[in-house]
């Protein structure tokens, strides 16, 4: 039986610039571009984070960040009007902000 070792075969003949080139192009191969969101996606959001707000239920948040999609479940602290960001608190009580151009979707969880 054949097994591959990947890349690990030809990096004895490689330069180390090269083996970090490879490395910088996987990392940019993971990246995606933000996706454009409609008026009707952020007025739906919007009602969602003060229907959530209200009620004090926990929201599930999909938003962009250096170059890729990342989730956060918690439950909204503050919106703050000026900066333009959400205060988040998770499920162990950590604090984290996000700005509101960045969300891609918001939903109850």
């Amino acid at each position: 039986m054949i097994r591959d070792r990947g890349n690990i075969k030809w990096t004895s003949m490689m330069l180390p610039e090269h083996v970090k080139e490879l490395r910088d192009w996987k990392i940019e191969e993971k990246r995606s571009e933000k996706p454009v969101l409609d008026e009707q996606k952020m007025a739906k959001m919007n009602e969602t984070i003060c229907e959530a707000m209200a009620i004090h239920n926990s929201l599930c948040f999909q938003y962009f960040s250096g170059g890729e999609m990342k989730t956060l479940f918690g439950y909204v602290h503050y919106v703050d009007p000026l900066t333009k960001e959400l205060r988040i608190i998770d499920h162990n009580e950590k604090r984290t902000t996000i700005k509101l151009l960045d969300l891609v979707h918001v939903e109850i969880e």
